[in-house]
């Protein structure tokens, strides 16, 4: 059973940072295509970033130039760092896996519990 677990959400103040990691058990973390989505009260849930096997990335132009994603296939970990936070990041964030290499459960995808990042002073 693949499971996915995120740490590092908090409270921070504007123009502040936060590190948001994501830990994948249960199968084999190189397979999986990572993202970041994110969701606020009465709104839809939204990619942030996202991460390739390759480690091409991909960002939401709301958080391009603040945000990084990254992963360590060793530690079956992706992260993403949030630089110059602002009150409108407030949100739920999940981590997100799919199963782009596997023979057995391609397409599969998966979801972590969420993890709240607040921004205010």
């Amino acid at each position: 059973q693949v499971q996915l677990v995120e740490s590092g959400g908090g409270l921070v103040q504007p123009g502040g940072s936060l590190r948001l990691s994501c830990v994948v058990s249960g199968s084999i973390f190189r397979r999986y295509k990572m993202g970041w989505y994110r969701q606020a009260p009465g709104k839809q849930r939204e990619m942030v970033a996202s991460i390739t096997n390759d480690d091409s990335t991909n960002y939401s132009d709301s958080v391009k130039d603040r945000f990084t994603i990254s992963r360590d296939n060793a530690k079956s970990s992706v992260y993403l760092q949030m630089n110059s936070l602002k009150p409108e990041d407030t949100a739920v964030y999940y981590c997100y896996a799919k199963n782009v290499l596997g023979i057995v459960g391609r397409g599969n995808e998966y979801w972590g519990q969420g993890t709240q990042v607040t921004v205010s002073s």
